[in-house]
């Protein structure tokens, strides 16, 4: 078995079952102390005068019982299967012969502490830590006023593992809030930035709405005494325009509260002759949308990827932001599978049969053998909270995961508003 396909075999093992192998090798290791084993000459510890006896087995197979039940308990209800443990290891050393509790009866009860240390909240994991001290402490303070030998160098090592699990546990989870903090943190930047991405782009949208209405208006306004017919038209296109702006704001900023910066394009000037401001309207900086999909294939197919584009239904105008939005969708999605998903080729798939929604979907195959990816796990990165953010805001729905064959799908649907004035 190789080293990855060992690790998340360990993964599925809960920390009941270690507690209770634990446990059975602590026994295991106990009873061979015992024995003479094979080129020795005789055995490392004396046994107990109850230890084969009877009452010996019997003390044994009820601390083995106790022991298996806290394991139970373990992932369910941890401070009481630490109570568990801890009488199991009281009982398992009573038939023993020894003055202290070994550490072989103590190694479950670490167990416990440390899924207690590591999963628990400080309260809960620092009484467990007095509990499982007390026990031993305990032990030694009845052996004491008994007048029995006391084993406090045993004791003392029971004790400093006890303590040093208890430190590593609460180490181990630490770590593991600083990772979801950083996580959550690293996510929320994400949606921030793609929200000041879609200002951007939205501000950009404006300027050019509204640098086709100022044309137009100029346009309109000198040609409205010779030619109403041309003055008629340009007032359309500042209606469809006008509208068209407005109702991709009206969807975007009723969500989106960031700001954008400073510092972008100014609109064109409003005042230049009617006879080359009409055409001059089809020269102002286009924004991308599902139209520079094959561009962006092309793109694409330079980096070592293959994108294939399939186009499903009639291809039909769309509001701007519904367009530029589908895009950047497809554009992430795509650039996820260049950086990390390992493979060759994807899919993408525009629908476009259903008139009030467009579906996307990009998925790859996975990744081929020997290709090199910056992350393993196909879209494993935070441009995944951006598309999700961007498909909320315009309140769609957005899936990405692996897929039933290998490989990852992302999906989602734009909805279409009714009535939304078209590209």
């Amino acid at each position: 078995m190789s080293a990855t396909s060992a690790t998340p075999l360990l993964r599925r093992v809960t920390p009941g079952r270690w507690a209770a192998l634990a446990w059975l090798a602590g026994l295991l290791f106990t009873a061979l102390l015992r024995m003479r084993l094979p080129g020795q000459e005789k055995a490392d510890v004396l046994a107990g005068v109850v230890f084969l006896r009877w009452d010996g087995l019997t003390m044994l197979a009820l601390a083995t019982a106790l022991a298996l039940r806290g394991s139970a308990l373990l992932d369910r209800r941890p401070t009481a299967a630490l109570g568990h443990l801890l009488a199991a290891a009281v009982l398992g050393s009573l038939p023993l012969g020894v003055t202290a509790i070994p550490l072989a009866q103590y190694l479950a009860v670490d167990v416990a502490l440390y899924t207690i240390a590591a999963n628990r909240p400080t309260k809960e994991a620092e009484r467990a830590a007095l509990l499982a001290i007390g026990v031993v402490l305990g032990h030694l303070a009845v052996r004491f006023l008994a007048g029995w030998t006391v084993g406090t160098t045993t004791a003392l090592a029971v004790l400093s593992t006890a303590g040093l699990v208890w430190l590593l546990g609460r180490f181990a989870r630490q770590n593991r809030l600083h990772a979801e903090e950083t996580r959550a943190r690293a996510a929320e930047q994400a949606v921030i930035a793609e929200r000041l991405r879609i200002a951007r782009e939205m501000h950009d949208t404006v300027a050019h709405s509204i640098g086709i209405v100022a044309l137009q208006a100029g346009a309109a306004r000198l040609v409205i005494d010779k030619r109403p017919d041309l003055a008629r038209e340009a007032l359309g296109e500042i209606e469809t325009a006008s509208r068209d702006t407005l109702a991709g704001l009206r969807r975007m900023l009723g969500a989106l509260r960031t700001a954008d910066d400073p510092g972008t394009p100014s609109d064109p000037p409003p005042d230049t002759p009617a006879v080359s401001a009409l055409p001059a309207v089809s020269a102002l900086p286009d924004m991308p949308g599902l139209a520079s999909l094959d561009r962006l294939a092309d793109t694409t197919g330079t980096a070592g990827v293959r994108v294939t584009v399939r186009r499903v239904g009639a291809a039909r105008p769309l509001p701007p932001d519904i367009d530029l939005s589908a895009f950047r969708v497809l554009q992430e999605s795509v650039t996820n599978v260049v950086r990390h998903s390992g493979a060759d080729r994807c899919t993408v798939t525009v629908d476009l049969r259903d008139p009030e929604t467009v579906a996307l979907t990009v998925e790859d195959p996975g990744p081929v053998p020997g290709r090199s990816r910056e992350v393993t796990g196909g879209g494993s990165g935070y441009g995944l909270v951006g598309m999700r953010e961007r498909v909320g805001l315009l309140h769609g729905e957005f899936t990405a995961g692996p897929r039933p064959g290998g490989g990852f799908r992302v999906t989602a649907h734009l909805p279409v508003p009714p009535g939304a004035a078209p590209a």
